[in-house]
């Protein structure tokens, strides 16, 4: 990693020596998974939630989608908070902080009751934790007073994040639900009732596939299954859109936000940064590749910084979101056209078939050479042909005023004419 450009930052005023985080799941459920972390370099975690309640949890649990041999592109998951005991957690977390002061440590709790999120509270600030994660996110808690059916719910929202106030002076970050049509709302009740930060996104509601034999959705657990939180690669735009938001929205002006939702490399990070994210959180990639990824997501972190000039993190938090305006403001005078290298071109024409049956009808086919041709009158620049193309040998050519291309056509028709 180069020494020239500084990836700290600082979160909620913790200094966090880089901003990957464990995010709260199985990955950082237990002293020694959280200890071997640490050492590889995460530079922090937050713990697997934790509660009053203890859960039982079904197996299976697990389902993947994938496609085209990729596995792991959209992951479901049926599982809760910790199924360990409370104080066997506790012990975990203050042994951690023990042995790594340096590092940062952060409980993500759930309660029932509001008396349940203030003893969180306290029992999680004694052990000498950094930060608190407030959980009002988990879709598929067996309790219908826990979870995402809270984070749905503003009031509760608020009123939680009071109780959990009444019982530490530790900053406070509430985890959202993206099962809502607006995330600012809920959000914004979490700062009101003394929440210091915001992460997102949590899981998704998601049912995967459907047995066609047993007609039973995945995971089956004992003939039947359950709706349950969707991540992965696939949720990663969805959760960009609501880091947006979050960022954007003059409500929630200068607070801090941890992103986390299908981040898997260090390009995915620097986006969640630039849309406005000064802290990143990771689990279904360290479950595919384990904790070693961090190298990874570190050195990557700093090339970039290096390559666009950055030299604290900070300078590039939600520095993307000017250029994100409403549809009726994008320039609609130009065209692009698609331009066709014939570099790689394998012959498939796959981009003829996808113009002419879902595009414009703008690629003639020639047989005898198996090449895609251009028809520049009919193309409208919706680059179907450029995103469809396999071996990437069709790439942005020229651009075009459609003024100029209206007067051609309109010279080419008389021409004809004539």
């Amino acid at each position: 990693m180069n020494d020239s450009e500084d990836i700290s930052i600082d979160f909620c005023g913790i200094k966090c020596e880089n901003p990957f985080f464990l995010s709260s799941s199985v990955v950082g459920s237990n002293y020694e998974m959280c200890s071997k972390a640490f050492e590889m370099g995460w530079g922090g975690i937050v713990f697997k939630t934790i509660g009053f309640y203890v859960s039982d949890e079904v197996s299976p649990r697990f389902d993947v989608i994938g496609k085209e041999n990729t596995p792991f592109i959209g992951f479901r998951n049926l599982e809760q908070i910790s199924e360990h005991p409370l104080e066997e957690n506790l012990k975990y977390m203050k042994k951690l902080k023990e042995r790594y002061p340096r590092k940062v440590l952060v409980a993500s709790i759930m309660g029932q009751t509001e008396e349940e999120w203030t003893e969180l509270a306290k029992m999680v600030t004694e052990v000498g934790c950094d930060m608190i994660e407030c959980n009002f996110s988990c879709p598929q808690m067996a309790s219908d007073c826990m979870g995402s059916d809270v984070g749905q719910n503003p009031q509760l929202v608020e009123k939680y994040c009071k109780a959990v106030r009444r019982g530490t002076s530790l900053p406070i970050i509430a985890k959202m639900t993206p099962n809502i049509t607006d995330m600012v709302v809920p959000a914004e009740a979490s700062i009101h009732g003394g929440a210091n930060s915001i992460a997102a996104i949590n899981t998704i509601k998601s049912i995967t596939r459907v047995d066609l034999e047993k007609f039973c959705p995945y995971p089956i657990v004992n003939g039947r299954s359950s709706v349950s939180g969707y991540s992965g690669k696939a949720i990663k735009p969805i959760a960009l859109r609501f880091i947006y938001d979050l960022a954007s929205s003059p409500k929630l002006k200068n607070i801090p936000i941890s992103g986390m939702g299908g981040i898997e490399t260090w390009q995915d990070a620097v986006e969640f940064i630039l849309m406005g994210a000064s802290n990143i959180q990771i689990t279904t990639a360290v479950m595919q590749y384990g904790y070693r990824i961090i190298n990874d997501l570190k050195d990557g972190l700093s090339n970039y910084m290096k390559k666009m000039g950055f030299e604290k993190l900070h300078d590039m938090v939600g520095i993307a979101i000017k250029n994100i305006i409403s549809a009726e403001k994008l320039d609609r005078s130009y065209i692009i056209y698609p331009k066709f290298q014939d570099y790689n071109c394998v012959g498939c024409g796959r981009c003829y078939i996808s113009c002419y049956d879902g595009g414009h009808q703008a690629i003639k086919w020639d047989n005898k050479n198996r090449k895609p041709i251009l028809l520049k009158d009919k193309c409208v620049g919706c680059h179907l042909c450029v995103n469809i193309c396999p071996v990437n040998d069709i790439v942005y050519g020229e651009k075009e005023d459609k003024v100029k291309k209206y007067f051609n056509e309109a010279n080419n028709f008389i021409y004809n004419k004539k």
